[in-house]
């Protein structure tokens, strides 16, 4: 029977495709959901608002307000969901932990059914659990990766959560306010700057996701378009029925 060389090095095309980006950190999710829904939020926001034709400067404080308010709310939301998994992870991770203590041996003898069960030969699916389960760290770990779904080194951050929600939240709701900041007077160019925005952010995420860029960026850019669209028609509506 052909022996495993594990000194072996490995191929170079192997090598060169088998590089794997993190997607465990907890920053890209709040990164990516807090950038678009601050150019989606924001947009609608002030779109909604010029609808009922106001004045420029309650239009730029509208902007602001839903830049300060949104980029906050995101921050603490993430906080809290991010902080609220990971405790949770960490309760059923303790609960693994006193188990592996108390039951090492029915411990071991679970994860050689779990090897079992996926193919490998029952003595073998045995000797592999016996050998893992000597060091209670690596157990615990190879335990937590089979029953739980996750790695116990490598939980998400609730700050790194937050403070990439918030950032990104407010560079996204900047947007649509930065014309009327450098002085324009009319609502089109922050909607034209939004909407660029939106496709650039919806091409970016394509880079990450190895989705194709330009039908990335076409959804974002259509999906904010519509918000904005519908938003300013309730504006008019409302101002017209409030006026």
């Amino acid at each position: 029977m052909a022996i495993l060389d594990t000194e072996a090095p490995l191929h170079e095309a192997h090598r060169d495709n088998h590089t794997h980006r993190d997607v465990n950190g907890g920053w890209l999710r709040p990164a990516v959901f807090g950038a678009m829904d601050g150019l989606v939020s924001n947009l609608a926001l002030m779109t909604g608002v010029a609808g009922g034709a106001v004045s420029q400067h309650t239009i730029v404080l509208t902007g602001l307000a839903g830049l300060a308010a949104g980029a906050f709310s995101m921050a603490a939301g993430e906080y809290t969901s991010v902080a609220s998994q990971r405790e949770l992870v960490e309760a059923e991770l303790a609960v693994e932990r006193r188990e592996l203590r108390k039951h090492p041996q029915d411990e071991e003898a679970e994860l050689a059914a779990l090897y079992a069960a996926r193919g490998v030969e029952p003595d073998l699916a045995r000797e592999v659990a016996r050998q893992l389960s000597k060091d209670p760290e690596q157990a615990l770990e190879i335990h937590a990766r089979e029953e739980l779904g996750v790695d116990p080194g490598d939980l998400p951050s609730p700050l790194v959560a937050a403070v990439s929600s918030f950032g990104s939240f407010a560079l996204g709701a900047l947007l649509p306010v930065l014309p009327y900041l450098l002085g324009a007077t009319v609502l089109w160019p922050a909607v034209l700057l939004a909407l660029i925005g939106l496709f650039a952010c919806g091409a970016v995420v394509a880079k990450v996701t190895a989705r194709t860029w330009w039908y990335s960026g076409l959804r974002q850019l259509v999906l904010g378009g519509a918000a904005a669209g519908v938003t300013y028609a309730l504006g008019s509506l409302f101002g017209t029925a409030v006026g």
